[in-house]
């Protein structure tokens, strides 16, 4: 029953949301949520993949369309295979943020450290394009033999200045900064399974820790009118390192993209106006040096 209410408030939310933007969010209240200003905000999305399966029954102009009627002024995108990621870039360089992931071939989310020829693969590719992350990949289960893979990866990044996007536990981050203290990395789905309080805690730890929040909507909006209690110290304590994220792993979140942004503009709705600016797009512009309005919508 809570599904269907849930459903029906997003359905409600995007028809209110995401009708076209207009700029600015003049005359909101710095101090009390933005409430429907915003509407107004333009989004960074950091968390998107366009993977094969995707290509056919969602071509490249498809995702820009997506992405303007959504308010989606940029992206960070990753893909499977990497093909996906230029062929977004190319068609739309100006929308588009993107970023190396390993998985190609055989190499998958649970054997690309043990891919023949990984280093190889992924220098060749950071050459070629300009990535400016490498992931979002998965570590399971950390396995610290593979140290010296990793420790060519954080080389690579560091090299170009870029971020690592990793979807881990706690421990393989904590593990990642042990190798390298100053490491770039964003913290897929900040987390995702973990439970609010060791968010907090692996943030507090790590002061430069970036994360996204895909796939966390839910968690993030509690019951009721208010946000999650433990989740809304999360937000406030670190509102200069959380992005909005869709996730778009499947097609079937290409589907709902229009639910995904409004859920995310849902709990930003929550906000004080300058938080709800720095989530939504203005920590990004200072992550990536990028300058993020609404007036990339409707561009390419």
């Amino acid at each position: 029953m809570r599904n269907v209410v849930f459903s029906g408030m997003l359905h409600a939310a995007v028809l209110c949301l995401a009708m076209p933007l207009l700029s600015g969010t003049a005359g909101a209240d710095e101090h009390g949520p933005i409430g429907d200003g915003v509407k107004d905000l333009p989004i960074f999305d950091a968390h998107i993949h366009y993977k094969e399966p995707a290509w056919g029954p969602y071509p490249v102009e498809s995702i820009i369309e997506l992405m303007d009627r959504n308010g989606v002024a940029m992206g960070l995108v990753s893909s499977t295979p990497d093909e996906g990621t230029i062929m977004l870039w190319e068609y739309a360089p100006s929308r588009i943020v993107p970023e190396l992931r390993p998985y190609h071939g055989n190499a998958g989310s649970s054997n690309w450290t043990k891919s023949p020829g990984m280093e190889a693969y992924l220098l060749e590719r950071l050459d070629a394009y300009p990535h400016e992350g490498i992931g979002e990949f998965h570590i399971h289960n950390l396995d610290t033999s593979d140290e010296p893979l990793f420790r060519k990866v954080i080389g690579m990044a560091k090299a170009r200045d870029i971020y690592l996007h990793v979807h881990s536990g706690p421990e393989p981050v904590r593990w990642l900064y042990g190798l390298d203290p100053t490491v770039k990395i964003i913290w897929a789905h900040a987390g995702l399974g973990e439970p609010a309080e060791a968010v907090h805690a692996l943030m507090a730890a790590f002061p430069t820790l970036v994360a996204d929040t895909s796939l966390r909507e839910h968690a993030i909006l509690g019951h009721g009118d208010k946000l999650d209690p433990a989740w809304e110290k999360i937000i406030y304590d670190f509102q200069d390192r959380l992005m909005v994220g869709s996730d778009t792993w499947v097609n079937g979140q290409w589907d709902r993209y229009d639910d995904i942004i409004a859920s995310n503009r849902l709990w930003l709705s929550k906000l004080p106006a300058d938080i709800a600016r720095k989530i939504a797009y203005e920590n990004a512009e200072r992550l990536f040096n990028r300058d993020i309005s609404n007036a990339l919508i409707g561009t390419r």
